[in-house]
């Protein structure tokens, strides 16, 4: 399995900490930073080559994967030079050339603990599945998801009804076999639409959502972190080194 991380933002809401530095470089774990952790997560969940958006700094990043090989894994930059101007379905539009099999596709902002990666890819196989979370309440922020009794995908979205809302996106999500030919060619038609440089890629998974099956997949009780403010940064360095450690020990006891 391939994977995708869309890292091109900036991340304007953590400024001053990002005013030269993008999001996915800052610091979280000593010095390793937010995409170190991830692409050695990925490595560690058996993921052969990954591919990194950049934009924003994008010299920075380039040089950051030159100089820090991750054991087990090929990393390559692609560049959006619509960073500043687009929101994620562009940056992801650009990705489309790296979807040529089973992949999986992350937020540059989104951290977790591996078994989050491992349940997603070792879970039911589907076209498409999107990782998701549950809480007592969501914000405006949320990106809430709607399921059917099976726990499948009905509508994703920011704005959907409170009353309809069974979780939250994660932003981590798989896709296989006809799964990736379809979210493909979703994107090139999406694209084209006059709103589409401000649009999220979720609105593609959503659309596919009322016309194939989109599955999802519950990491309750697991670490991940979304890191957009200068809060989120800090609550991370402080949890994921801990959470990580925990994980790490757990699994060696269920393996001793």
């Amino acid at each position: 399995m391939r994977a995708i991380v869309l890292s091109a933002g900036q991340g304007r809401r953590l400024r001053p900490h990002t005013a030269e530095i993008p999001k996915c470089l800052l610091a979280i774990d000593g010095d390793r930073s937010a995409l170190e952790l991830q692409l050695r997560a990925l490595a560690r969940c058996g993921v052969e080559h990954a591919t990194v958006a950049v934009g924003f700094a994008a010299d920075r990043v380039d040089q950051f994967v030159k100089s820090t090989p991750i054991p087990g894994l090929h990393v390559e930059t692609l560049y959006n030079p619509f960073y500043a101007t687009s929101d994620n379905l562009a940056t992801c539009w650009i990705c489309r050339v790296a979807m040529t099999s089973d992949f999986v596709l992350l937020n540059g902002d989104t951290l977790f603990e591996d078994r989050v990666l491992r349940q997603l890819i070792d879970g039911p196989r589907a076209p498409v599945t999107v990782t998701i979370d549950h809480k007592s309440t969501y914000d405006d922020d949320d990106m809430k998801v709607s399921l059917d009794p099976g726990g499948r995908l009905r509508a994703i979205g920011k704005k959907l009804l409170r009353s309809t809302v069974g979780g939250e996106s994660i932003g981590l999500l798989a896709f296989r076999d006809s799964g990736v030919a379809a979210f493909r060619d979703a994107l090139d038609r999406t694209i084209r639409q006059p709103t589409s440089l401000g649009a999220w890629y979720l609105s593609v998974v959503n659309e596919m959502a009322q016309r194939m099956t989109v599955q999802t997949a519950s990491i309750q009780g697991l670490w991940w972190r979304e890191i957009d403010s200068p809060e989120d940064l800090a609550d991370a360095r402080i949890s994921f080194p801990r959470r990580q450690v925990d994980a790490t020990a757990r699994d060696e006891v269920a393996s001793a």
